[in-house]
């Protein structure tokens, strides 16, 4: 189905609840229902969905569950990381993870995850077993590059990404941010995102607040090499919208508040494809940042899904949302 809309309310941007909802286009290609919920008994605290190139799935949620592992039936194998349940009046020891923000998997099936609650990088076996950890304030994502490399994103750093060794050690910084205020603390929370990669080790970033929703693809070296952009008539209402939330927060003294853009991404691994989540849309850019399609997403009962993490794979994609889960969806791009 198609939807043609007048030129006048083609967007509306709601901010209610969670964030600002991008609830129409002018032109959207269809409504994508899921075909199925996936990792049972995940929901609550969702964080990242990740898969190894054997079939596993590494699936995060914070702070309950830690991180699930599940075979290529998704079938549930283990679980680490999480609080321990003691008896009442008991203490509980230190948790393996404090509180996860984001995760990634090597070729090995080792597992990093941006600690948030102990301002920390930390390196998992497939196993569970911790085999390092290194220092890093408030990180926020994290995606993990060949040669034991790991790209972090956090709080306080001064470019986009920063790169680690396998001793934890910072080798490279890049990514220049936007320049969106003459605030510092403002500018710095506009430029917050997420980090993914590829399996030709490019780096993926994707700004969460930028007015118009963007994600950078970098090289091994840390030079831009693509740019996804949501640009034009379509994107045109709620990014005027948030540049002028921006401008109205320049000389505010409370801590700057955003309501998030872009809510999540995945990168196809095969083609270098992107898929943006704009909350409940879903917008589709081949690797040339050429934008194909735009979709409205629900799940199978046709609730709004309001998509917070996006794995690519060949024929499906899976696309969660705390609290709702992880649901499955045919590519429409494979349709014949």
């Amino acid at each position: 189905m198609r939807k043609q809309l007048g030129l006048l309310g083609a967007f509306t941007l709601l901010f209610c609840l969670g964030g600002a909802l991008w609830v129409g286009a002018s032109e959207i290609d269809d409504e994508l229902m899921a075909k199925r919920r996936v990792f049972p008994g995940i929901g609550a605290g969702l964080r990242a969905v990740r898969r190894t190139a054997k079939g596993n799935y590494y699936v995060l949620a914070s702070p309950a569950v830690g991180v699930a592992i599940f075979d290529a039936q998704m079938k549930r194998i283990r679980v680490f990381g999480a609080p321990e349940e003691v008896p009442a009046g008991e203490k509980a020891p230190r948790a393996l993870i404090g509180f996860g923000e984001d995760c990634d998997v090597d070729g090995t099936g080792n597992v990093y995850v941006a600690d948030r609650g102990y301002n920390a990088v930390e390196e998992f076996a497939p196993d569970g077993k911790l085999l390092r950890a290194f220092p890093v304030n408030a990180p926020t994502s994290v995606a993990a590059l060949p040669d034991d490399e790991v790209a972090v994103t956090s709080m306080p750093q001064r470019t986009l990404v920063a790169v680690y060794d396998a001793n934890g050690k910072l080798r490279r910084e890049f990514g220049e941010p936007q320049s969106m205020s003459s605030r510092v603390e403002l500018d710095r929370y506009v430029n917050l995102g997420r980090v993914n990669s590829d399996p030709e080790g490019r780096v993926y970033f994707g700004f969460t607040y930028l007015p118009e929703p963007t994600v950078r693809q970098f090289d091994h070296g840390g030079y831009v090499t693509q740019t996804f952009e949501f640009t034009g008539v379509d994107a045109y209402p709620e990014a005027q919208a948030v540049r002028k939330e921006i401008e109205r927060q320049e000389s505010r003294k409370e801590p700057p508040f955003l309501r998030p853009i872009l809510t999540a991404f995945g990168v196809d691994p095969v083609n270098g494809d992107v898929w943006m989540g704009l909350h409940n849309t879903l917008v589709h850019f081949d690797k040339e940042g050429i934008r194909r399609s735009e979709y409205q997403i629900y799940t199978p009962n046709g609730t709004r899904l309001e998509a917070s993490v996006i794995l690519v794979e060949e024929e499906r994609l899976l696309i969660g949302a705390d609290p709702l889960g992880v649901y499955e969806f045919l590519r429409p791009d494979r349709r014949h």
